[in-house]
């Protein structure tokens, strides 16, 4: 990863952004403007990987290299190590929610869902579920998998909002994903500041449960309905494997093991329970479960192929080049508790802008940390707090961006447009709004150290 995120020797370029900007011109502007008309589904009539393609083609023609060497450098994008783990949890969630629906799991954990929810807290326990499965996994993607079918279940039993339902449940898996100590983004923002991750989990804390209070609170109030379907008896075996997802998930379990035994687990119940669930069926649902992935599989990758001809021709560097001088020249000019403020937003601003050309929070912290690291040194920002600034705001652009794994896996599942979906994303704009008001209310670190 080291060497596919060092952007030391390279030209800063603020043309090598002008890919993300057609990218984004066409999946947004054509989705808005066609919802803007009345168009059904309009976010799907121009498929995503299709809105990418002239972005791939101009981020080519811009390389200074030789057309062969752009292209190698194109796919080493596509096949970076972070680029595949996500494709590789797309299937795996996608069988698993396919086999999972044909052996009856989802009507029964949707079920069960409905016998213990109370009416008017369906939603903040969604949240609730969702923040506990991803501060246990680590991964918000792997929680998206887990939660998502359970809960667009509930929302169509409830006659509740799917679009609100889908962002409760991107908000709880950003939480985890943002807190949990064994999250990639907490041991990316931790190794690169240099501080402990207990440490930064005592900062980040504080800044994350205001937000996730008030998230609960409005989840609680746009609650719309008064009283649930009549459940039915429980089926305890069908609902084991979302049990058993859940226990490995607080185990810490690695999200692949999980969802490849919850796959397993689900045929199982399906070939034990129904007659007509033969092992050929079984199979069948696993390959319609990757084909139900398609779209965000060939998306994911294709953007990750831009993001490296974009770092290869210096787009992030000029990022980071410009926020720096944009700090260096507010520090010459201010107190050194203002320069701290300062540098506080620069950080929080350069890794907010790489997360959006990158659409990876782990690999916008790790881009973004050598930088940070500077800043925090010279003006005075402990190390910690730098990593919590880190973290979070990396967490809240990735719960936010339409183009965004999150988003993009729980369009798939709900049948939304990712924009509607994030749109929903409460937590996210609530965790933002906190984190700024901790900058610019900040104590001394000699109070904090007295309280800490």
């Amino acid at each position: 990863m080291s060497n596919s995120t060092n952007t030391s020797s390279i030209t800063p370029s603020a043309l090598a952004l002008l890919p993300l900007g057609i990218f984004l011109a066409l999946f947004i502007g054509v989705g808005s403007y066609l919802t803007y008309q009345g168009v059904d589904f309009a976010f799907y009539q121009l498929p995503s990987p299709v809105a990418a393609l002239p972005a791939v083609i101009v981020a080519i023609i811009l390389s200074k290299e030789k057309l062969n060497k752009a292209i190698e450098q194109f796919i080493r994008g596509v096949g970076h190590s972070d680029i595949i783990a996500m494709c590789m949890i797309y299937l795996l969630a996608g069988a698993f929610a396919a086999v999972a629906k044909a052996s009856g799991g989802v009507d029964a954990t949707v079920n069960l869902g409905m016998a213990i929810l109370p009416a008017s807290m369906i939603l903040p326990g969604i949240f609730i579920i969702s923040a506990f499965i991803a501060t246990s996994m680590g991964t918000s993607m792997g929680t998206i998998a887990a939660v998502a079918p359970v809960a667009l279940g509930i929302a169509h039993a409830a006659g509740m909002d799917v679009a609100l339902t889908a962002g409760v449940v991107l908000s709880g898996a950003m939480f985890g994903d943002n807190l949990s100590i064994i999250s990639d983004t907490t041991i990316a923002a931790t190794r690169s500041q240099g501080c402990q991750m207990k440490d930064k989990f005592r900062e980040n804390v504080k800044i994350a449960i205001p937000a996730a209070l008030v998230t609960m609170v409005l989840f609680a109030f746009s609650s719309s309905v008064t009283t649930l379907p009549a459940a039915n008896p429980i089926e305890w075996l069908k609902v084991m494997p979302y049990i058993t997802i859940l226990i490995l998930a607080v185990s810490g379990v690695n999200v692949f093991v999980v969802l490849t035994l919850g796959i397993v687990l689900a045929g199982g119940v399906g070939l034990f329970s129904i007659d007509s669930y033969s092992l050929t069926t079984f199979g069948k649902d696993i390959y319609s479960g990757f084909g139900n992935m398609q779209e965000i599989f060939l998306l994911s990758m294709l953007i990750g192929g831009v993001s490296e001809l974009m770092r290869q021709q210096g787009g992030l560097a000029f990022l980071t080049q410009l926020i720096s001088r944009v700090i260096g020249k507010f520090s010459s000019k201010h107190s050194s508790s203002e320069n701290s403020r300062a540098s506080e937003l620069g950080i929080a601003t350069l890794v907010s802008l790489t997360n959006c050309c990158t659409a990876n929070n782990t690999v916008a912290i790790i881009v973004s940390g050598g930088v940070a690291r500077e800043l925090s040194q010279e003006n005075g920002v402990t190390a910690r707090r730098s990593a919590s600034l880190l973290d979070i705001f990396s967490c809240v652009i990735q719960g936010v961006l339409p183009y965004g794994a999150q988003a993009l896996l729980l369009g798939s599942v709900f049948k939304l447009s990712p924009l509607e979906i994030v749109s929903h994303s409460y937590y996210c704009f609530f965790l933002a709004i906190s984190a700024l008001i901790a900058i610019f209310v900040r104590r001394s670190a000699t109070k904090f150290e007295k309280v800490f």
